[in-house]
């Protein structure tokens, strides 16, 4: 049952993509890009259920969740011609508004903790209170969702002339040291507030602030370290800067047992 429901599912969003499909059948890039971002959060929640060892009803919660958690970036993009959330809407919420009034998870068992997955998947904390498939759902998401950051940020410095394209990196200095406040915030693990990014090495160090302290499944982690996802931060990191801060707090090769969970 479960497998059909997600059979059903999956054909609904993806008639829903077509939709934005322009008269060659191309998606605009941007949007092809996160068509394919959106397969990566799917494959990464599935090797996370697996490695978990979630039952049959967590697994499909967070495979529906994945399928539909960016959602309201087509949209957003077509009315906006922007990702960036502050100068448009709340991309989750957007998302979490589409897929319920189009009634995709109607007939659902789990419809409420999907939609609440959805919603939350971008927010600083998860809100207490959860019930355990929901906090499963959300988590999952907001894990898959990381992990497939870390490659989009790598894929990006390895193919962009960073050092000087100033608009491949939203303009950030390349070679400003990290800011105090910033790096306070991921040695004392909080969430980085996104106004006190000042430089390349600000953003890369929230990756690693991620790593470090906001990952929530040991899967994930495991996955993390086989991909290299800190070893790369810490070698573009040097490139960035001489700062001492970037070894403290890239100190480990393998990544620490720490997670939110």
């Amino acid at each position: 049952m479960k497998r059909a429901l997600y059979q059903r599912l999956t054909e609904l969003y993806n008639a829903y993509v077509d939709t934005f499909r322009e008269a060659d059948g191309k998606l605009p890039p941007m949007m092809e890009l996160k068509r394919i971002h959106t397969a990566h959060v799917v494959a990464n929640a599935r090797l996370i259920a697996e490695g978990e060892g979630f039952d049959a009803e967590t697994t499909h919660a967070c495979d529906a969740a994945a399928l539909l958690h960016d959602t309201g970036r087509y949209e957003q993009l077509k009315r906006y011609n922007t990702f960036r959330d502050a100068d448009s809407v709340d991309h989750a919420v957007f998302s979490h508004d589409i897929v319920k009034e189009k009634g995709w998870l109607d007939g659902d068992p789990h419809r409420e903790s999907i939609l609440a997955a959805v919603l939350y998947h971008n927010r600083r904390d998860l809100p207490d209170g959860l019930d355990a498939l929901t906090l499963a759902a959300a988590q999952t998401v907001r894990d898959a969702d990381k992990l497939d950051i870390f490659r989009v940020l790598e894929h990006q410095i390895t193919t962009t002339d960073w050092r000087h394209n100033s608009q491949a990196f939203w303009n950030l200095p390349t070679t400003a040291r990290p800011n105090p406040v910033v790096l306070d915030d991921i040695r004392s693990g909080r969430p980085v507030a996104y106004q006190d990014i000042r430089s390349l090495a600000d953003f890369v160090l929230i990756q690693v602030g991620w790593i470090r302290n906001g990952l929530a499944y040991a899967t994930t982690r495991r996955l993390c370290a086989e991909r290299g996802h800190l070893a790369f931060r810490r070698d573009f990191l040097h490139q960035l800067t001489d700062d001492p801060a970037v070894d403290e707090l890239c100190q480990y090769a393998e990544l620490p047992t720490q997670g939110v969970s």
